[in-house]
């Protein structure tokens, strides 16, 4: 199979979808790898080592998109590349289709077979191709918040360590997931005072058994959110229902109750976004003021901090990518239960019930698109 890995051109994504030791391993059985041009270089990885590995290195994105039956990236792909995409073309990456009617429906126009990331899911209802990226998220969502609390950043002005005398600062965590978990990890790591909220009461036992003692496990209802953001200094939104638009949390109105100079990181932001006054920013302009709280919206943080984010992405995703490459994208589709979850368009088909939920489109399930 040709596989294609066109360089990211979003804002400052300087992730790549394969490593070269990943381009080895596709080599060896068989497939004909074409890497784009300087498409590694942020996170480290040169032509050169590509060209080691048996990878073929295209001077362009069109070369790649034109060739490749298979497309791997991390990101979705953004209006400019739409044109380069072909019906029956397999696209495998993180989607998050259901933040944008328009990026869904330039996908169903396409007539690809569109595999999400997010959505891919192991009868244990892991998300193993989620984890490692919201792994890295949550640890670094407590690290900008920490950066943007500082006054030169608009913040509060407050060390979340404290130091002795002083007490710490305070951090909220809405979601007891991944994010959630990684998050609390960091800023209890760190010394603040945390308190992390989840709707999931069998999920806090189990947070309880793995969390440091000056983490307070709290059940997550509307009082309670309110009571908590009122004197947080950093909030952070790590609320996921894969596939699914993420709800609101906080409201304008709420701003109003919190610390000016407070700080919220929203994680959830490919989702939506977790607070409603909260909209996707760049690693480049990262913060926004609303009612004197700083919002902080950057919608692919692991993206800075590449080689960190890439190695532990495509530790996760060549399995995959392998299973796609070698049995064919939609044999593979069919003979995995976990590819199938994350099937979420083919022949401008929506085949995850709450992507077609959001925007009000025909659901077809994966099984009946196929037979």
């Amino acid at each position: 199979m040709n596989i294609g890995i066109p360089k990211e051109i979003k804002a400052n994504e300087n992730r790549v979808a394969l490593v070269p030791s990943g381009a080895a391993a596709l080599v060896a059985e068989g497939h004909r790898v074409l890497i784009e041009t300087g498409a590694g270089l942020g996170s480290g990885f040169s032509d050169a080592e590509y060209r080691a590995a048996g990878a073929d290195i295209a001077p362009d994105a069109d070369t790649v998109w034109a060739a490749a039956e298979l497309i791997v990236k991390v990101k979705e792909p953004i209006e400019p590349e739409w044109p380069r995409i072909r019906s029956g073309q397999c696209i495998f990456t993180y989607f998050h289709f259901a933040a944008s009617e328009k990026l869904t429906r330039a996908h169903l126009d396409s007539g690809a077979t569109c595999i999400a990331y997010e959505t891919v899911e192991l009868p244990t209802r892991e998300l193993p191709l989620l984890t490692p990226m919201s792994e890295v998220a949550g640890r670094m969502a407590v690290q900008e918040g920490a950066k943007y609390l500082e006054k030169l950043h608009g913040g509060r002005g407050v060390l979340l360590a404290g130091v002795p005398g002083v007490a710490p600062g305070k951090v909220v965590i809405l979601g007891g997931g991944i994010v959630g978990e990684n998050a609390a990890k960091i800023a209890a790591g760190i010394g603040a005072q945390v308190i992390l909220l989840d709707i999931s009461v069998q999920r806090l036992r189990q947070l309880g058994d793995v969390l440091p003692a000056n983490v307070q496990l709290i059940h997550s209802s509307r009082h309670n959110v309110l009571r908590h953001i009122a004197n947080a200094d950093l909030v952070i939104g790590a609320v996921l229902i894969p596939g699914a638009a993420a709800p609101k949390l906080i409201l304008r109105e709420d701003l109003k109750s919190m610390r000016p100079g407070a700080v919220i990181v929203d994680v959830a932001i490919d989702q939506g976004g977790c607070v409603e006054t909260m909209h996707p920013t760049t690693h480049d302009n990262p913060t926004f003021i609303v009612e004197g709280i700083v919002h902080y919206g950057v919608a692919n943080m692991p993206g800075g901090v590449p080689l960190t984010s890439t190695l532990a992405l495509t530790n996760a995703t060549l399995p995959y990518v392998q299973q796609l490459a070698n049995k064919g994208c939609q044999q593979a589709i069919k003979y995995s239960a976990a590819l199938r979850k994350g099937l979420n368009i083919i022949a401008g088909k929506v085949t995850h019930k709450k992507v077609a939920e959001t925007f009000g489109l025909d659901y077809h399930s994966a099984d009946s698109m196929l037979d």
